[in-house]
């Protein structure tokens, strides 16, 4: 597959709360497709600063390629690290948001917004 100098950047806002996000981890992973079988391939893994973000993109340089990624964020050690007095009953463990790159040469922002009962996403700019 061709290389351009697209990216994939991320945030994570936590809405419950109505805070940024941090100290969460997330893993990006591509999806290997062959025929009917997929296979995962870890690229990397950060966490979210003090304002949810990264502090750089998950990928960038001229590695982006066209095809399938995975972003897995776990949500749960955050959720039990912010609420230390409260602990909510959290739901999710990890999430995981699936999304295909077309062009090599844009900027897909995948933001998450999180709760303990709920969770959304969307393209960001």
């Amino acid at each position: 597959m061709e290389q351009h100098n697209g990216r994939i950047t991320t945030h994570v806002l936590d809405t419950s709360r109505g805070v940024p996000a941090a100290g969460i981890r997330i893993e990006l992973y591509f999806i290997e497709r062959t025929g009917a079988e997929a296979s995962s391939i870890k690229l990397t893994e950060m966490l979210t600063n003090a304002d949810g973000r990264l502090d750089q993109p998950m990928l960038a340089d001229g590695k982006l390629q066209t095809g399938e990624y995975e972003l897995l964020f776990h949500v749960h050690p955050y959720f039990v690290h912010s609420n230390k007095n409260d602990p909510p009953s959290c739901l999710w463990t990890a999430v995981p948001i699936r999304f295909a790159v077309s062009d090599a040469t844009s900027h897909y922002h995948i933001p998450l917004l999180i709760a303990p009962g709920g969770y959304s996403t969307y393209r960001g700019s």
